[in-house]
């Protein structure tokens, strides 16, 4: 599958508004259901496959009523933006579909 100008336009205008709230925002504070599922996922991925019954009441206690907060780095902001500037840039140099 090929993309056209417009998918290289609209992919390019998402990723330049991803960077733009990236710069706007300094911290995103999670709530307690993706904050536990979180926990889930980097529980299972740090465990080999077989992870103990006893661990689990230690990972709900640990997560519970506490939220997690994600400070992204100052620089994903700018990339974002650059890369989607590029990527419409990248759109208007190409020939319009069906022409």
């Amino acid at each position: 599958m090929e993309f056209n100008r417009n998918q290289y336009f609209m992919a390019g205008l998402l990723v330049f508004l991803l960077g733009v709230q990236f710069r706007a925002v300094e911290t995103f504070v999670l709530n307690e259901r993706s904050t536990q599922f979180l926990a889930e996922r980097v529980q299972a991925w740090r465990q080999p496959q077989m992870a103990s019954a006893g661990s689990l009441p230690a990972m709900v206690a640990a997560t519970s009523g506490a939220n997690h907060r994600v400070n992204p780095p100052k620089w994903l902001g700018w990339a974002l933006v650059s890369v989607g500037s590029v990527l419409i840039l990248h759109s208007l140099s190409l020939k319009k579909p069906g022409g």
